[in-house]
C-alpha cells in the first residue's frame, strides 16, 4: 500500500520561488498517478485537484497526492472535467468580483493541467480548456484523427487574421512522448547528434517489443482492442512516441532548446513513409480447438494451460503475490482496498466476479465496445489493431546542410515477446554504430575497432515503471517551463523551447507521420510525405505555412 502524500503548504519545495504551482489531473488511471507521482515526488509543483468519475479512484488518488488523511478543501476533487470547468469559470467570476469591492474567500485554483482520460476525449477537453488560457500536459495520443490533431492545433493557437501565420503560444503546451525525456534517450541523441559518435547516420532499426501477456491485456482485451474512427490502431494508440521518438533523432532541430529565432534550422523531413502489419496471432483461427465454444477463461476446458488465460495473467501472476498495482487494479480499481480490509482471498473473490463479465450474441455492438472485457477469450474477442508492424521511413540529402544526408529508418511494433517495452534499437552511421537497449549503449568505432559500453543508471525501484525516468523527465520538464512563464517572467516561445523542446507543431507533424504509415498500410502503397501532407493542410479548414 502506497503512504499518502501529505497535503500541499503554501509554499513550494525551493523556498526561493514565491508561488505554489499548482496543477489540476482529469483522470485518475494510470497515467494520472503516474504524472502525480512525477510532479509530487520529482517537481516544485503540487497536485491540487483531481477530476474522475469514479468515485474510489478519486477518492483514492486525493489521499495519495492531495488531502492526505484529511478531507478535501473546496475545489480539489470533481466528479469529471465538466464539473471542474464550471466551478473554476465560477470562482474566477468571485475573484473578479472580489477586484471590484466585493468581499469573500475565493479558493486558490491551478496554473496547469494534465489531461490523463481515454484518448477519444482529448480533443474536447482542450477546447474546453482553451478559454481558461492554462498550461497544459496532454497524454498522448493527441487525438484519434488528423482532422483533430489540426483542431486541437487550432485550438491552441490559432492562425492570426487572413495571414495564416501561427501567432507565439500563450501558454505551455506539452505532449506525453515520455521517450523523449528519458536520461537513456538524451544521452543517446546527444552522442548521436552533439557529439557526432558514429559521424553521419545512414540507417537507425528500433523495436518496441510490447510484451506477450501485456499486449493482450490493453490491446485485445482492453480500451484500445479496436481501430478508431480514422482507421488507425495499434500504431497510433501504443507507438506514436516510437513514431516520435526516431523522428527526434533524424528529424528534428539539433538545439530544441533554443528558441525558433536563435534556431534557423527546420526540420529535415521525411522524403518517403510505408507500412506492412496486420493481426496475426490473437483471431478465432488460431483459437486452440481443444478450447471448444468457451469465451470466457473462467469456464475455458485448457484454462490452466492457456498463457493468455486471464486467471493466470491477473491472479496467479499478480494478486497472489500480493501485487495490486497495474494491471490488476485497470481490471478491479477498487482491487487495493478490497486487499487491504478484507484480505486476499476477498480480493481473489472480487477479482474473478469481474474477469467472469463476459456477452454474446445478443449483447448489443455499442455495449461491448463501450468497456474492455478482461476474462474474455483473447481468440473470441472484438479486436481488430495489428500486433505485428514495420514502417519505414526514408530522407533525402538536404541541400546545402552538410549533416543532413539521405538516411532510412524502420521501426517494429510486436506483440509476443519476453520484454515489455524495453526498447532496442541499432543506429549505423559513417563511422561507427550504436546498439542501444533500454538500459545501456554501446558504441563500436570503425576506426579502432573498438567497442566502448555506458551503462544508463537505471531509476530508482519506485520509479522502474516510468518509462526508464521518461515520466519523471516529462513532468519535471513541464513544471519546470511553467514556473519559468509564470515565476520568473519568461516568454512562452522561449519556455516551450528551452525545457519542454518540442513544439504544438511538432508534435502534431510527428502525429501526422502515424496516419501517413497507416495509409500506407492500409492501401498497401509508398506515402511521399511533401506532397501528403501539403494535401492535407490544403484540405484542412485551416492549415499553416
Amino acid at each position: 500500500m502506497k503512504e499518502p502524500i501529505p497535503p500541499p503548504t503554501d509554499t513550494i519545495a525551493d523556498s526561493s520561488t514565491p508561488k505554489q504551482l499548482r496543477f489540476l489531473v482529469i483522470g485518475a488511471g494510470s497515467r494520472g498517478n503516474a504524472y502525480a507521482r512525477a510532479v509530487t515526488t520529482a517537481t516544485p509543483g503540487v497536485i491540487h485537484a483531481v477530476a474522475e468519475p469514479h468515485p474510489f479512484k478519486r477518492s483514492e488518488f486525493g489521499r495519495n497526492y492531495i488531502w492526505g488523511e484529511g478531507t478535501p478543501s473546496e475545489g480539489q476533487q470533481f466528479a469529471d472535467w465538466r464539473e471542474w470547468v464550471q466551478w473554476e469559470t465560477k470562482r474566477r467570476a468571485q475573484a473578479q468580483n472580489a477586484e471590484t469591492g466585493a468581499s469573500g474567500n475565493i479558493p486558490p485554483g491551478v496554473d496547469g493541467v494534465f489531461i490523463c482520460t481515454l484518448d477519444e476525449t482529448h480533443v474536447g477537453i482542450v477546447q474546453a480548456l482553451a478559454p481558461l488560457k492554462l498550461h497544459i500536459l496532454c497524454e498522448k495520443p493527441l487525438a484519434l484523427s488528423l482532422d483533430d490533431c489540426l483542431t486541437v492545433y487550432r485550438t491552441l493557437q490559432p492562425p492570426e487574421g487572413e495571414t495564416k501565420t501561427p501567432r507565439a503560444p500563450s501558454n505551455i503546451f506539452s505532449i506525453g512522448h515520455v521517450l523523449r525525456y528519458s536520461p537513456h534517450n538524451i544521452l543517446l541523441r546527444k552522442l548521436l547528434l552533439t557529439d557526432n559518435i558514429i559521424g553521419d547516420i545512414v540507417s537507425l532499426e528500433h523495436c518496441e517489443p510490447v510484451g506477450w501477456w501485456h499486449f493482450s491485456h490493453s490491446y485485445v482485451r482492453g480500451n484500445w482492442r479496436r481501430t478508431t474512427s480514422a482507421g488507425d490502431g495499434s500504431l497510433l494508440t501504443k507507438s506514436c512516441h516510437d513514431i516520435d521518438f526516431i523522428l527526434w533523432l533524424l528529424c528534428s532541430p539539433l538545439s530544441p532548446e533554443t528558441t525558433a529565432a536563435e534556431n534557423p534550422h527546420k526540420p529535415h523531413f521525411p522524403r518517403t513513409i510505408s507500412s506492412a502489419g496486420t493481426m496475426t496471432q490473437f483471431r478465432r483461427a488460431r483459437k486452440p480447438k481443444a478450447a471448444g465454444t468457451a469465451t470466457n477463461c473462467l469456464t475455458c476446458p485448457i484454462e490452466r494451460t492457456c498463457n493468455y488465460s486471464a486467471v493466470r495473467i491477473y491472479n496467479d501472476r499478480h494478486l497472489s503475490t500480493g501485487h495490486t498495482a497495474w494491471p490488476v487494479d485497470i481490471v478491479a480499481p477498487d482491487i487495493e482496498d478490497v486487499f487491504r480490509v478484507q484480505g486476499s482471498k476477498a480480493a481473489e473473490s472480487h477479482l474473478l466476479a469481474r474477469l467472469a463479465e463476459d456477452y454474446d450474441t445478443t449483447t448489443p455492438d455499442s455495449t461491448i465496445a463501450s468497456r474492455p472485457w478482461y476474462g474474455r477469450c483473447v481468440y473470441e474477442a472484438d479486436n481488430d489493431v495489428c500486433d505485428d508492424q514495420v514502417v519505414t521511413i526514408t530522407w533525402d540529402d538536404e541541400e546545402g546542410a552538410p549533416h543532413r544526408l539521405a538516411k532510412t529508418a524502420s521501426f517494429h511494433m510486436i506483440a509476443p515477446t519476453e520484454k515489455q517495452c524495453e526498447r532496442r534499437g541499432r543506429v549505423y552511421g559513417t563511422k561507427g554504430e550504436i546498439a542501444y537497449d533500454s538500459h545501456s549503449i554501446s558504441i563500436y568505432d570503425f576506426a579502432s575497432g573498438e567497442t566502448t559500453v555506458i551503462d544508463v543508471p537505471k531509476p530508482p525501484p519506485e520509479r522502474k515503471e516510468s518509462h526508464g525516468g521518461g515520466d519523471y523527465g516529462l513532468a519535471r520538464q513541464f513544471v519546470s517551463a511553467v514556473e519559468a512563464v509564470e515565476v520568473l517572467g519568461v516568454e512562452v516561445e522561449e519556455a516551450q523551447a528551452r525545457f519542454v523542446g518540442c513544439t504544438l507543431e511538432e508534435a502534431v507533424r510527428s502525429h501526422a507521420v502515424v496516419f501517413a504509415a497507416e495509409e500506407a498500410r492500409r492501401g498497401e502503397r509508398v506515402v511521399r510525405w511533401g506532397e501528403w501532407w501539403g494535401e492535407k493542410l490544403r484540405v484542412s479548414a485551416d492549415g499553416w505555412e
